[in-house]
């Protein structure tokens, strides 16, 4: 647990040339609605980026964007890889062209000496968005997008951990609404989805986490980090966006809170998390 939120890498993708959703449009789970504004788009992704490279002092690795029309998602690259420590696990995405994504985060991972592994069974569909890690354990959410299958894999290749699976009704992935806020505390959406997904995780584990719920189960979608040795760092929904649930967030102590506009990705179905695929490197290349 002790390096639990420190991060030093930070792998995200480029903007699809011709990005956009015609009005009213929508293309994935959870989304919150509305044709994308491709220029605000650049303008959030960018400050995102900011956020990762000069507020969480991350290298940043920018792959190009997805040559391949008609895949907006692939922003979502969170999607395409479980990371935790040394090993890396390429998934196998529900959605059979999003599967050409994984060549392009393998070659990343393999120049980062990471140890990778696959997953290669065509009965496993795996989405990184339905992987919740918490420090401890894992939480793999059953989904639309992810099978008993995938989840194996999980515990395959994350041999130190317990892993568990909750399912999760369609159309979210896990994630979509929850995240750690710190080393013993699970932020939580509101929604009866997420409410029985926050009671089968008590019911499986071992440990005794401390809950944030929020009332907007996308707001508890939030990156948490450690900046230094001291300095906690949650990067989260703004308040324009969700008032009250920016709130809640004050009642992390000494907490750096960092707001991060997500409104364009939000009407793909995505998240602040699935943005970025985060990576603690601490050996040699």
């Amino acid at each position: 647990m002790g390096s639990f939120g420190k991060y030093t890498h930070a792998i995200i993708r480029g903007i699809p040339a011709g990005m956009g959703l015609k009005d009213g449009e929508k293309d994935g789970e959870d989304s919150e609605g509305g044709g994308v504004d491709a220029a605000k788009l650049h303008r959030q992704l960018g400050v995102y980026t900011g956020i990762l490279r000069q507020k969480l002092g991350l290298q940043v690795i920018e792959l190009p964007a997805s040559e391949q029309p008609g895949l907006p998602l692939s922003l979502c690259v969170e999607d395409i890889v479980v990371v935790q420590g040394d090993t890396a696990l390429l998934t196998r995405p529900a959605n059979p062209d999003r599967r050409k994504e994984v060549a392009t985060v393998k070659s990343v991972l393999e120049e980062l000496k990471l140890r990778v592994f696959e997953v290669t069974d065509e009965r496993a569909t795996l989405d990184g968005s339905d992987v919740f890690f918490t420090g401890r354990e894992f939480f793999v959410g059953i989904s639309k997008w992810t099978n008993h299958k995938g989840a194996e894999y999980v515990a395959e290749a994350f041999k130190d951990f317990t892993v568990s699976i909750v399912h999760i009704p369609e159309p979210h992935h896990l994630k979509s609404f929850c995240s750690m806020g710190g080393p013993s505390t699970i932020i939580i959406g509101n929604s009866e989805a997420a409410r029985k997904a926050i009671k089968a995780m008590e019911q499986l584990t071992d440990y005794q986490y401390d809950k944030l719920s929020v009332p907007d189960d996308a707001a508890a979608n939030c990156i948490y980090a450690r900046v230094g040795n001291k300095c906690n760092v949650l990067v989260h929904r703004t308040v324009d966006e969700f008032p009250e649930s920016s709130k809640a967030f004050k009642k992390l102590p000494d907490y750096t809170l960092i707001p991060a506009s997500c409104t364009e990705v939000a009407k793909l179905g995505a998240s602040l998390s699935s943005c970025s695929i985060l990576i603690n490197k601490k050996f040699e290349y």
